[in-house]
C-alpha cells in the first residue's frame, strides 16, 4: 500500500522542461535519503529510452534496471505543475511522481497508482488540488471511487464444498471486503448449483468483488460435482453486469472454463469470442515502463479489441492498448498473460504479440 506523506508532495511547482521536473524530483529525492546523487542519471536515461509519461496528465520519471544500486530505499516524491509540463509532443503533465524502487516493489507502487490515475475526474483534481492533504488522499485512493475487485484461491485443499467456501470466505475476509460477520452469514447459507460443476454464493459486503476459488481435487457435493465456488461480494450495483455474463456464459454452456486459468477473465467478458493466445513473460524485472509501452504499441498496430489477463495475478482483464491497465496488471518475471483478440486481424495481432514478447519487448530476450 502506498503511503504518503505531506513532505512528499511538491506544490505549485513550475519549471520550464521535463528535463528540469526530473532533476527536481531526483534532488528531492536524494535529500529524503532515498537515492545516491547519481541516481538523476538514471532517470534521465530511461527517459530516453522511453517516455514515462502515463496519460491523464500524469508522469512517473524513475531510474533505469543499471541504477538501482543507487536506490538506498523504495519510496516516491510528488510533484505537481499547475501550469503543465510538455512531457513530450502532445503530451501535458500536471502531475510527476518520482520513484525510487530498488527491486520488483515498484511494481506494486505503480499498480496502484495507475489504478488511481486511471479517472480523469481525479486527474483534473490532482492538477487543481492546493493543499497536500487533497493529493495524498487521491493517489492513496481514499477518494477514489471504488471498483468491482477480482480474487482467486487456486488448488485449495478443500474436502468439500463448505471447505471451499470457507476458504473462499476467508480470501475476501483478508482483503478487507467483509467481516467475521460475513464469514458467518456464507457459512450458514446454500450456494447456488450454476451447472457444469460451477456454484454460486453471495454475501452483503464493504466492498464488491469476486472470488474464485478451485479445489486441488475434484469435490462432490451429493451427486453433483464441484469444480469451482464462485464468491460475490455485493456492496452495491456494480456486480450486475458480471452476473449478466454469468447467465450468458451458462445459456452458451461454457460455465466450465471457469475452473479453468481465465476464470475470471470470462466472468467480465462473458462467453468466449474471438482468439486467445496465453505467453510468459521472460524480462527479469517484469513489465515496468519500457516493456509495458512496447508491449501496448504493438497491441496498437492491429485493429482487433485485444484483451489480457495475468493468470498469475489477480486474473482481470484489461485492454491491452492501455498502458496504465497494463502496467497496473503487476506482472513479473514468469508470469502468465492471457491474450484474447477479436477482430479481422486478430490471428495476426496474437502472432505480433507473441514475437514481440519472445524478444523481450525491446530489452532483448533473455
Amino acid at each position: 500500500m502506498l503511503k504518503l506523506a505531506r513532505e512528499q508532495i511538491l506544490l505549485g511547482q513550475s519549471v520550464a522542461t521535463k528535463s528540469d521536473a526530473i532533476a527536481l524530483l531526483a534532488g528531492k529525492l536524494t535529500e529524503a535519503g532515498l537515492v545516491e546523487a547519481g541516481y538523476v542519471d538514471g532517470m534521465l536515461a530511461r527517459e530516453a529510452q522511453h517516455t514515462t509519461y502515463l496519460g491523464s496528465g500524469i508522469a512517473i520519471p524513475h531510474g533505469t534496471t543499471d541504477t538501482r544500486h543507487l536506490v538506498k530505499n523504495t519510496g516516491v516524491m510528488v510533484a505537481q505543475f499547475p501550469n503543465g509540463i510538455e512531457w513530450d509532443e502532445g503530451q501535458i503533465a500536471y502531475v510527476a511522481i518520482g520513484i525510487a524502487a530498488k527491486s520488483d516493489e515498484h511494481l506494486g507502487i505503480l499498480r496502484q497508482l495507475t489504478h488511481v490515475l486511471g479517472d480523469e475526474q481525479a486527474a483534473a483534481q490532482l492538477k487543481e488540488a492546493t493543499d497536500a492533504d487533497t493529493i495524498i488522499n487521491i493517489l492513496t485512493g481514499a477518494t477514489a471511487a471504488k471498483e468491482v475487485q477480482y480474487l482467486t484461491l487456486a488448488d485449495f485443499p478443500a474436502d468439500d464444498r463448505d471447505q471451499l467456501l470457507l476458504g473462499a470466505a476467508a480470501r475476501a475476509k483478508s482483503a478487507g471486503w467483509g467481516d467475521a460477520a460475513m464469514v458467518s452469514a456464507l457459512l450458514a447459507s446454500e450456494p447456488a448449483y450454476l451447472g457444469e460443476a460451477v456454484w454460486l454464493a453471495r454475501a452483503q459486503a464493504a466492498q464488491t468483488g469476486w472470488v474464485l476459488a478451485t479445489p486441488s481435487s475434484p469435490l462432490m457435493t451429493g451427486d453433483l460435482p464441484v469444480s469451482a465456488m464462485l464468491l460475490l461480494c455485493a456492496a452495491d450495483s456494480s456486480h450486475l453486469p458480471q452476473l449478466e455474463n454469468l447467465a450468458k456464459l451458462a445459456a452458451a454452456g461454457q460455465l466450465a472454463t471457469l475452473a479453468g486459468g481465465e476464470g475470471l477473465a470470462m466472468l467480465q467478458a462473458g462467453p468466449a469470442s474471438g482468439l486467445s493466445e496465453t505467453f510468459t513473460i521472460i524480462n527479469p524485472h517484469g513489465l515496468h515502463a519500457r516493456p509495458g509501452a512496447m508491449l501496448v504499441k504493438v497491441a496498437k498496430e492491429f485493429e482487433s479489441d485485444i484483451r489480457v489477463a495475468n493468470l498469475d495475478g489477480s486474473g482481470e482483464a484489461v485492454s491491452a492498448k492501455s498502458l496504465m491497465k497494463v502496467i497496473g496488471l503487476g506482472v513479473k518475471c514468469g508470469h502468465r498473460l492471457a491474450f484474447r483478440a477479436e477482430g479481422a486481424d486478430a490471428e495476426a495481432a496474437l502472432k505480433g504479440i507473441g514475437e514481440a514478447i519472445a524478444a523481450g519487448l525491446g530489452e532483448g530476450a533473455h
